[in-house]
């Protein structure tokens, strides 16, 4: 039996202590919030039955990772699937794209070459499994080759920049595009009360099983002792275990550990990524009388995010006590001003963005108001960058790191959380 630490209780840091308590090892977690979950947690109101997402969340229907370990933890009846509704905008217009169907009759492409090169490389890239030639060249110039300049900049372009930035959207590797299609489906999943609920019905589990996890603790540092042994120091104090798993950010983790090799520090700290700011309403109407879930919002339209999303589109207001919650999402740089401004002032910047959806939308609508950032949101992958992601056993013997930064090509997400939190476990377990 070994004694094991694991800094987060994220679904990665979750995932992992499933795994080796289940083999009969001795894990404490050690998680700085109140509540587990990571940056799937989410919050609740007096008068709702379901909790609301810090970051807007769900599950996809191929998520084989998530809805395996949902199964072992014998909660599947729990696992919904309703029917959601996406739109594309196009000359003032929404329309629904959501389905092969919906695609087909986007208006946007025509109906000639356009349309016929954006289908195959849309078959091709759900067909293919060799993204390794695909990291080799970046999204803005594999799209621009074989899909067309004209069905990139409308289809994927807007994508690039609303989530990368004008800074990194032309840099970022084509593997990485590969993995969005090829991977995921129309049908999105959620939990009965919310991704919170889940992540409470996990820790239950956890706990029952005999891993310990402390809330409120913050891990300071972790010092390598003899014996291969780590030193982890938290605001609660000291402590000596066999092995440590960390999975929180590549930042973050540099300065837990200093006494980590130069190279390896240097793979940490060369990983970019973009945070993300979530804005919450709790609305006394709805935004999208049509029942849209999801908005794709192009920035470079002048909208103030990148995606609006109404969860009571998706499921019931009931849920919520007859409130309609509505999210206003973006990922941006962490020096972005939407990363300092109070919330009401990210208010006023969001209001005329919702307003371009519903012009009758108005201040008065809202019953109130919640605002999340996290500086580490969305990894960046460059070409190339199965070559930059940092091993999962660290250097340092008894020592590994689980993070977003690592399920590359796959995009950040709770299923390949779960993935590299068992890839971790199962690692820590044969050493």
């Amino acid at each position: 039996m070994k004694k094991i630490a694991i800094i987060g209780a994220g679904y990665a840091g979750m995932s992992a202590a499933y795994d080796l308590a289940k083999a009969g090892h001795q894990v404490t977690i050690y998680e700085s919030n109140e509540y587990p979950g990571g940056l799937a947690a989410g919050f609740k109101e007096s008068h709702w039955d379901w909790s609301v997402d810090q970051f807007y969340h769900h599950w996809f229907a191929s998520d084989a990772h998530m809805m395996g370990i949902i199964e072992e933890l014998g909660l599947s009846k729990k696992v919904l699937f309703p029917r959601p509704f996406t739109v594309m905008y196009y000359k003032n217009k929404w329309y629904p794209f959501d389905s092969i169907l919906k695609a087909i009759l986007f208006p946007g492409l025509g109906w000639g070459l356009n349309k016929i090169r954006f289908g195959f490389v849309g078959l091709y890239l759900r067909l293919t499994k060799n993204w390794q030639a695909l990291e080799k060249v970046t999204v803005d110039a594999w799209m621009r080759k074989w899909a067309g300049n004209k069905v990139y900049e409308l289809m994927w372009e807007p994508l690039m920049i609303g989530k990368f930035g004008k800074k990194y959207a032309k840099q970022v590797s084509m593997a990485w595009m590969w993995a969005r299609i090829h991977a995921r489906t129309t049908q999105l999943g959620t939990y009965q009360g919310g991704f919170q609920a889940f992540a409470n019905d996990f820790a239950k589990t956890l706990t029952e099983m005999g891993v310990k996890i402390k809330y409120k603790t913050f891990a300071k540092e972790i010092l390598p002792v003899d014996n291969g042994k780590q030193k982890v120091i938290s605001s609660s104090g000291e402590e000596i275990f066999d092995q440590t798993l960390v999975t929180i950010s590549p930042l973050i983790f540099s300065k837990m550990a200093p006494q980590l090799p130069k190279d390896y520090l240097e793979k940490l700290l060369d990983l970019k990524s973009m945070g993300a700011v979530v804005m919450t309403l709790s609305l006394k109407h709805k935004v999208s009388n049509e029942g849209y879930y999801w908005y794709n919002l192009p920035k470079d339209e002048g909208f103030p995010f990148l995606a609006l999303v109404e969860h009571t589109n998706y499921v019931s207001s009931e849920h919520f006590g007859g409130d309609n919650i509505l999210y206003c999402g973006d990922y941006i740089e962490t020096d972005n001003e939407y990363m300092s401004i109070s919330d009401k002032e990210l208010l006023k910047k969001f209001i005329p963005g919702i307003q371009r959806i519903n012009p009758k939308f108005k201040e008065e609508w809202i019953n109130k108001v919640w605002v999340y950032k996290a500086n580490y949101a969305q990894p960046v992958p460059f070409v190339n960058h199965s070559k930059n992601v940092p091993a999962i056993q660290t250097p340092i013997d008894g020592l590994y790191f689980a993070s977003m930064s690592q399920v590359y090509p796959w995009d950040r997400g709770t299923n390949f959380a779960v993935e590299i939190g068992r890839k971790a476990a199962k690692l820590m377990r044969e050493a």
